[in-house]
């Protein structure tokens, strides 16, 4: 890829996107950063550029302002609980692939990272639903024609001070990371490691697609 990064961000409006814009914003090796989202992130930077779409099933009206770049940062998600079958998969696989599939037709030197989670089924055939949906997503990403294409698995996610969209959860489980880094090390990782591993991956790529967070700390310290 070039030199620099140009990256398309999605999610920015919820914990982990915008703790990977923070880290994208703030990197020598990206150059820009294009964020699209259903309302404005309420952020200002020389390097970032945003798109309000309301209608993430169909970019036909913006794909114009789509191409020329080297890297998406896929953080958009939803939570399953309370949800059937039909309504996850549509707002999880549908949505995902539909901005994928548009993105791998306008940049075929595209690095594309999923934010998926730990425990996905990567079979499409176990008991639980979620993972059996985020597994066929991770899938159908790796099949589309992108120049290389990753799933990211964190599990707890540390979050970065001073930042604003952090859920109560993380909030409140702050005090205990030191203690399951050390117990529980591949099922931890801080927001900041996971922003620069996706950089890292975009740059020099890795060995393997799915990404734990072992991985994202390995990788993450070649950029610290």
């Amino acid at each position: 890829m070039s030199s620099k990064i140009k990256a398309i961000i999605t999610g920015v409006t919820g914990m982990v996107g915008e703790g990977v814009m923070h880290e994208c914003l703030d990197h020598p090796l990206v150059e820009s950063v294009l964020v699209i989202n259903r309302k404005s992130c309420g952020v200002s930077h020389p390097k970032l550029k945003e798109i309000i779409h309301a209608d993430f099933f169909n970019f036909s009206s913006i794909e114009n302002q789509l191409s020329g770049y080297n890297a998406c940062y896929f953080c958009l998600g939803v939570s399953s609980i309370g949800m059937k079958e039909t309504e996850y998969f549509k707002k999880t696989y549908t949505l995902t692939l539909h901005v994928a599939k548009t993105l791998s037709k306008l940049n075929n030197d595209m690095t594309f990272c999923y934010v998926s989670g730990a425990g996905t089924d990567s079979s499409e055939k176990g008991k639980s639903m979620w993972a059996r949906v985020k597994g066929k997503t991770e899938n159908d990403i790796f099949a589309l024609p992108f120049k290389q294409s990753f799933a990211f698995r964190p599990g707890y996610i540390h979050p970065t001070k001073g930042l604003k969209r952090v859920h109560n959860f993380y909030r409140y489980m702050t005090w205990m990371y030191p203690l399951l880094l050390k117990l529980f090390p591949n099922t931890v990782s801080t927001l900041k490691e996971l922003g620069l591993a996706m950089i890292a991956v975009s740059l020099n790529g890795y060995d393997k697609k799915i990404i734990e967070p072992n991985d994202i700390r390995i990788l993450a310290k070649k950029f610290q």
